[in-house]
C-alpha cells in the first residue's frame, strides 16, 4: 500500500538533498560550507560587536549595518543545522512541520533583507542631499521604527506561506531538491491545488521584493542626480564611494535571488544542478561577503578592526 493514501495526507518528514552525481564527495564539500558559516556568523557577529561598542559608529548608516549584519546572522542559523546535517552527516531527514518554521524563517529573513536594503538606499540619498540635516531626519526614535517596520513586514507577509502549505495533500515525493526548506521546492510536491499558494507567492514577491527594488533604483536616480550637481569632481567621487558598499550588497542580493526565481519557474525539465548551485549561492552570498565588503570599504570600521588586531598582536 502507498504511503501516500489518503486525501489529506502530510508526510511525517521530507527528505532534503545534497548536490546530485557526487554524493561520495559530500564529506569534502561540508569542510568549505563550515568554513562559510564561520565567515558568515562570525564576521556579521564581529560587525555588531564594533557598531555596538564604539559610540562613535552610533550613526544611522552603521546602525542600518547593524541591522543587515544580524539579518544576515539569522539567515545563517536558519540553514545551518540541515545544510550541515546533508553534507557532513549524511543525514536528511526533516521532520514537517520543522520543515515549514524553517522555511517562514529563511523568507522571513530574505524579506527583512530586502527592506533594510532600502532604508540603507534611503540612508544613502539622506546623507547626500542634506548632510547638515541628515541625523535630524534619521533619529534614533525613526531608525527604530524602521527596523521594527521591516520585520513586521516580513513576519505578517511570510507567516501565511507555512499555513498555506498546510493545507495541501502531498501525495507526489518527499524528496527535496535543496537541503533547507524552500517554498517553491516544497509546494511541488503538492497534489492539491496550488492556485492560491502560487498567486499569493507572487502577490509576496511583487509587495515585497519587486517593491523594495523599485524604490532602491529611485532612491540611487535621485543619488545620482544629486551627486551630478556637485561642483567639484573630488566631492562627486567622495559622495558616490559612500555608496559602493551597499550597491555591492543590492547586486549580490538582488541578482542571487532573481537568478533562483527565474531557475524554479523555466528550469523544470533540466538537470537539478543549476537549482543547487543558485540556492546555495542565494544561501551563503550576501551572509558571507556583506561583512567582508563593508570590513574593506567602510573606513572607520577597517579601522577599530586594524586596532582590534593590533591589540591582539601586541
Amino acid at each position: 500500500m502507498s504511503m501516500f493514501n489518503g486525501t489529506h495526507y502530510q508526510p511525517p518528514f521530507f527528505l532534503l538533498s545534497g548536490i546530485p552525481g557526487i554524493e561520495n564527495a559530500h564529506i569534502w564539500i561540508s569542510i568549505p560550507l563550515s568554513i562559510m558559516y564561520v565567515i558568515a556568523i562570525l564576521g556579521n557577529s564581529v560587525i555588531i560587536h564594533i557598531i555596538r561598542k564604539n559610540s562613535s559608529l552610533y550613526e544611522p548608516q552603521y546602525i542600518f549595518l547593524s541591522m543587515l549584519a544580524a539579518t544576515d546572522t539569522g539567515m545563517s542559523a536558519s540553514t545551518l543545522p540541515t545544510v550541515l546535517n546533508v553534507f557532513l552527516l549524511n543525514y536528511r531527514e526533516i521532520e514537517f512541520h520543522g520543515c515549514l518554521a524553517q522555511m517562514f524563517f529563511i523568507h522571513t529573513f530574505s524579506s527583512v533583507e530586502s527592506a533594510i536594503l532600502l532604508t540603507m538606499a534611503f540612508d544613502r540619498f539622506a546623507a547626500i542631499r542634506s548632510p547638515l540635516h541628515y541625523t535630524v531626519v534619521l533619529t534614533h526614535s525613526r531608525i527604530t521604527q524602521l527596523g521594527l517596520a521591516a520585520v513586521a513586514r516580513g513576519v505578517a507577509l511570510m507567516a501565511p506561506l507555512p499555513i498555506l502549505l498546510k493545507r495541501l495533500p502531498f501525495c507526489k515525493s518527499i524528496t527535496l531538491s535543496h537541503s533547507f526548506c524552500f517554498q517553491p521546492d516544497v509546494m511541488k510536491l503538492a497534489c492539491g491545488p496550488i492556485r492560491v499558494n502560487i498567486i499569493y507567492g507572487l502577490a509576496l514577491v511583487l509587495c515585497s521584493f519587486g517593491v523594495d527594488s523599485v524604490f532602491i533604483v529611485l532612491s540611487y536616480a535621485l543619488i545620482l542626480k544629486t551627486v551630478l550637481g556637485i561642483a567639484s569632481r573630488e566631492g562627486r567621487l567622495k559622495a558616490l564611494n559612500t555608496c559602493v558598499s551597499h550597491i555591492l550588497t543590492v547586486l549580490m542580493f538582488y541578482v542571487s535571488l532573481i537568478a533562483l526565481a527565474l531557475i524554479h519557474r523555466i528550469g523544470r525539465y533540466r538537470s537539478p544542478l543549476p537549482h543547487v548551485t543558485m540556492s546555495n549561492i542565494f544561501l551563503f552570498l550576501t551572509p558571507v561577503l556583506n561583512p567582508l565588503v563593508y570590513s574593506v570599504k567602510t573606513k572607520q570600521i577597517r579601522n577599530v578592526l586594524c586596532r582590534l588586531f593590533a591589540l591582539k598582536v601586541g
